[in-house]
């Protein structure tokens, strides 16, 4: 027997001297790439998507983003977004009516100066082609209705230009062209993730829980006494401070809506329906839509509650995209 063991050593006998299993080809990563839509105060939700995402292991390698998508994931990626979070949550009432630096001589009831100041501050140095990931702001350019990828250049310009949303904000002016709110033209920019080279797209829509929206009222009209009642005039004294009588004409009373209600509710309709037609054509492996429908497109001042709806939806989520992970490596 122990002869029979040696020649069969010396002869390489598979029985006595096993070879070791050639190795598999090794699983590539899969380029991941997130897709943050637009939403106003709602957009804080992007805070928790990313949050959670991170800590599941889940990193995107290419983001797209649109107008507050666009600020969530350009401050990600420059590394800022624990104190873009740390700043949401510190917004009162107060504090917002402050960042509004009206003006009636620009392109758009509010300058912007002041709330670009804080990205300037934030993200001074940064240029989008130094970023560790691939990262492209969408703008629409007044006049030729240009989609535009906003994908080098200052970080800070960028994300001013991706969130100038028509008659709110004043436009910018890039490289020569004037570009304002890229929801406009691309609400959820899925197409322009995938095109940077995104494996595996996630999108964040935050328009999505709209039930009960959008439906035909086939049968409407005034009545005589309604009629009458419009006609009353504003009682004398309620606009006696300059400051006063801008801030019931910007955001409205409880009876009538303010100028940022009527040109954001218009916004969104028709964002709503745009970010419908391009999702149809182009639609992402994953959605997240958190159920946003409690919080205003003004509601800033609440950032914690928004954050927390962001952290559920991926969490409901988790499950469809690490098997889509999986799946394509």
């Amino acid at each position: 027997m122990l002869e029979f063991v040696k020649r069969s050593v010396r002869g390489k006998d598979r029985a006595t001297t096993a070879d070791p299993p050639e190795p598999g080809p090794e699983r590539k990563r899969v380029p991941i790439g997130l897709a943050l839509g637009g939403g106003a105060a709602r957009g804080f939700a992007h805070i928790g998507v990313i949050k959670t995402l991170i800590a599941n292991g889940i990193q995107p390698d290419v983001i797209a983003g649109t107008s507050i998508g666009a600020v969530a994931g350009g401050l990600y990626a420059a590394g800022k977004l624990d104190d873009f979070e740390a700043w949401a949550r510190s917004l009162t009432r107060r504090r917002i009516f402050g960042y509004m630096d009206f003006s009636f001589a620009g392109s758009g009831l509010i300058g912007g100066t002041r709330l670009a100041g804080s990205l300037m501050t934030e993200t001074s140095a940064v240029r989008i082609e130094n970023l560790p990931l691939k990262f492209a702001a969408i703008a629409t350019e007044i006049g030729t209705g240009h989609e535009i990828w906003l994908t080098r250049g200052r970080l800070a310009e960028a994300l001013c230009a991706s969130y100038a949303l028509p008659g709110i904000f004043s436009p910018l002016n890039i490289g020569g062209r004037w570009l304002m709110d890229g929801a406009l033209v691309n609400p959820v920019p899925v197409s322009a993730a995938r095109a940077m080279g995104a494996r595996l797209v996630i999108s964040v829509n935050l328009n999505a829980d709209t039930f009960g929206k959008g439906a035909v009222i086939q049968d409407h009209g005034a009545e005589e006494v309604e009629a009458a009642a419009m006609e009353t005039p504003v009682p004398v004294g309620i606009r006696d401070k300059a400051e006063r009588a801008l801030r019931r004409q910007f955001l409205g009373t409880p009876g009538r809506p303010g100028f940022s209600t009527v040109m954001v509710e218009a916004f969104s309709v028709m964002q709503d329906r745009i970010t419908r037609a391009r999702m149809a054509g182009d639609p992402p492996d994953v959605s997240v839509n958190p159920k946003l429908a409690q919080i205003g497109f003004f509601d800033f001042h609440r950032a914690a509650d928004t954050i927390q709806l962001g952290v559920e939806a991926t969490e409901r989520n988790l499950d469809s995209i690490l098997e889509s992970v999986k799946a394509l490596s």
